[in-house]
């Protein structure tokens, strides 16, 4: 796994063996991840999300603690996968990275919580598949208007097909002048909570 110019997330491109019956690859390694980034992912829930060409999704984030650390990887088709730097205090606050995923280099991307994440559809039936760290709390859930000039995302050339929700959030200063923002430090004092790669889980006591 290759680290993103955004503190908190990170690339991974796997190996992919090919012969007359087709592709195999390992998408995810949870001890690979957790060599990289030192932590490892709890998995609470798995998503998978179809979008025709244009569609934008985002940009989502959800209140730290506890957050929603986020793995994505694109099955069909192609989509600009973004993360976007939402902590406010962050050294690179504000900022964004993208990077194309597809089903034919197969790569995946890792991101920490407090940090947006959003992508677009360049391709129709374009599925995308997501392992998060939490589940999905509405009241938790957070977004910043993809479009926002604020942030200056570079979309790709295609007319940007939002839901009624995406296209009525807020836009980035908005958000840091109500408070909704994460803090830089609240996620890390978060991520140092979060038990070492490999920890067997906590057990649970009966009363």
């Amino acid at each position: 796994m290759e680290p993103l110019p955004i503190e908190g997330a990170w690339l991974h491109r796997p190996r992919q063996f090919g012969d007359a019956r087709g592709t195999f690859l390992e998408w995810f390694q949870g001890e690979r991840l957790g060599e990289a980034t030192g932590r490892g992912l709890d998995l609470a829930q798995a998503n998978c999300s179809v979008s025709r060409r244009g569609v934008v999704r985002g940009v989502h984030f959800a209140d730290v603690p506890p957050g929603q650390a986020k793995y994505v990887t694109c099955v069909r088709g192609a989509v600009r996968d973004v993360v976007v730097d939402l902590r406010t205090g962050s050294p690179t606050f504000g900022a964004w990275t993208a990077v194309d995923l597809d089903d034919r280099g197969r790569a995946a991307v890792f991101l920490s919580e407090g940090l947006g994440h959003a992508f677009q559809a360049l391709t129709d039936d374009a599925t995308v598949v997501y392992l998060c760290s939490t589940g999905y709390r509405p009241d938790r859930e957070h977004g910043v208007h993809p479009l926002d000039a604020g942030l200056g995302i570079e979309w790709a050339a295609i007319e940007p097909v939002l839901s009624e929700k995406d296209a009525a959030a807020p836009g980035l200063a908005e958000l840091e002048a109500a408070g909704l923002l994460p803090s830089y430090e609240e996620c890390r004092r978060h991520l140092r909570s979060l038990p070492p790669p490999g920890a067997a889980p906590e057990p649970v006591l009966e009363a």
